[in-house]
């Protein structure tokens, strides 16, 4: 094998942008833009921050605060039953 597989969407869909994070005594205190968007606390902190250092920091924190794309937006805003009368 080449690399790692990646379907046709990752290759589509923007890059995670705009998070910061920082430490506060054993918590992770991720935002956004600016505004406090999670805190990570215990197990979680620590694997992120075992993580972080290792992966996309901005992908890592996306994902810790369910803030990314799965791909199928623009398709469910576009069917029928979504649609505004």
């Amino acid at each position: 094998m080449t690399g790692p597989v990646r379907s046709r969407h990752a290759e589509l869909m923007p890059r995670p942008h705009g998070f910061t994070y920082e430490l506060a005594g054993s918590d992770v205190v991720i935002a956004h833009h600016g505004r406090r968007a999670a805190t990570l606390r215990g197990a979680a902190a620590a694997r992120f921050l075992a993580d972080v250092e290792r992966r996309d920091p901005q992908e890592l924190m996306a994902r810790a605060t369910g803030q990314y794309k799965h791909g199928n937006e623009r398709t469910a805003k576009n069917h029928p039953r979504n649609r505004r009368a």
